[in-house]
């Protein structure tokens, strides 16, 4: 593998010639095949084999200590490099640091590293250690309902830090009541109440526990949320159209994008759903399309549109990189891994805007409401419409029974009507 990317004999024999020769070499072969650009290797290759040198100055003799001298390798790598900067730039560690825990990675079982783990710290956890024990193993409650416990008191810990309350058997109904109101400026009616519903239960908890004289949860009143309030984030389909146009598919990034935003404008999907898309999904004799584990629990087969799959194999001929793996979409940069449902949403966003088309909080969700939003303008029945895009209640297809969104803007524009 060395030989693709060195001309010289002797800039192979040296690579080679060092004792962690065979995991550099492993590693090279590894960026290759996750379509790293050859600048990569020239690039790493050297910091490798002066991590090599520096832990066997320092007494590695395994591939198992290796771990051990990361961290003062970097530190000394940040401070030879990072000296001639007034302020060392992040990016000085992580040109170190990247491929050396990724080697690591390929012949250290069970290594992560700093740049993978991304642990999150647990809120509170000093105070209130039992609380997360307490909503797994009490409550029962899923890991993905404890992530949102995490999430919001996150933003509680924050506000204490920043107003330098550190006792939580100090809390009172107006430290509460200002919290709840700073963080009502910038959250959902939604997320309010997911913000007041989680920290009743922490309240709740530490009362419980001993943490507080009277139990805090009472004061807490979620803001009234009346069924089919929201309006749905639908777009017009003129606005659909200004999107797609500014999408550049002579590019591979353009015609992966493309293919996935007519995927969710077509049949609605969510971006789990497309993120999840494989290929023996598609059944090009029959020109069916498979969504398969929906979040009501089913799978839905669609007729394949022509435009859609056409948009697919483009992408799939022009920009899918060559990989066993059988998801679809990919990521276009190295590492060419399967792309997630948050990324397709963050392309969707960034569509929205380049066209410049405004709509609240914008993202996959906006094109699945658009799909939706077009069937109840072309009378669908609503029973239909919740089948085709998987909702798992009827009360969710509901909320568009409400308005004629494309008459209320033909009104507000005026449509040429004169007022008298």
């Amino acid at each position: 593998m060395l030989e693709r990317y060195y001309l010289k004999p002797d800039t192979i024999d040296r690579i080679r010639a060092s004792w962690i020769g065979e995991p550099i070499e492993r590693y090279v072969q590894w960026l290759s095949e996750n379509g790293y650009a050859a600048r990569n290797v020239f690039r790493r290759v050297p910091i490798l084999r002066h991590f090599g040198e520096f832990a066997q100055q320092h007494g590695a003799k395994s591939y198992k200590e290796l771990p051990n001298f990361v961290k003062p390798f970097v530190s000394q790598w940040v401070n030879e490099r990072g000296s001639r900067y007034s302020e060392i730039p992040r990016w000085v560690e992580h040109a170190a640091r990247t491929p050396v825990e990724q080697m690591l990675q390929l012949v250290v079982p069970g290594f992560k590293g700093k740049g993978r783990s991304k642990r999150v710290k647990t809120p509170f956890f000093e105070q209130v250690p039992g609380f997360f024990p307490y909503l797994r193993e009490e409550r029962g409650l899923r890991e993905s309902s404890i992530l949102h416990y995490g999430h919001y008191l996150r933003l509680f810990e924050a506000y204490l830090k920043q107003i330098e309350f550190g006792n939580l058997a100090d809390l009172t109904p107006a430290v509460l009541s200002a919290f709840l109101i700073q963080e009502g400026r910038s959250l959902s009616k939604s997320s309010v109440t997911g913000l007041c519903s989680s920290l009743r239960v922490f309240l709740r908890f530490i009362h419980r526990e001993g943490g507080t004289e009277i139990d805090l949860s009472g004061v807490i009143e979620s803001p009234r949320k009346y069924q089919l309030s929201n309006l749905p984030r639908s777009i017009s389909w003129g606005d659909v159209r200004k999107m797609l146009e500014v999408v550049d598919r002579r590019s591979i990034l353009g015609k992966r994008d493309y293919a996935i935003l007519l995927l969710l404008l077509t049949y609605g999907l969510r971006a789990c759903e497309v993120a999840n898309l494989r290929l023996n999904d598609i059944d090009w004799k029959r020109e069916r399309l498979l969504i398969s584990e929906r979040k009501a629990g089913h799978n839905t087969a669609y007729p394949l549109s022509t435009v859609v799959g056409e948009a697919i194999v483009d992408y799939l001929k022009n920009g899918r990189p060559e990989t066993s793996e059988r998801h679809i979409f990919f990521r276009v940069m190295a590492p060419k891994v399967p792309l997630r449902s948050k990324a397709i949403s963050v392309r969707v966003t960034h569509y929205l805007h380049k066209a410049g088309i405004k709509v609240g909080r914008p993202g996959s969700h906006t094109l699945r409401h658009t799909c939706v939003q077009r069937l109840v303008d072309a009378e669908f029945s609503f029973k239909a419409i919740g089948d085709y895009v998987g909702h798992a209640s009827p009360s969710s297809t509901q909320v568009y029974t409400k308005i004629s969104v494309e008459t209320l803007r033909e009104v507000a524009l005026g449509c040429g009507e004169e007022l008298t």
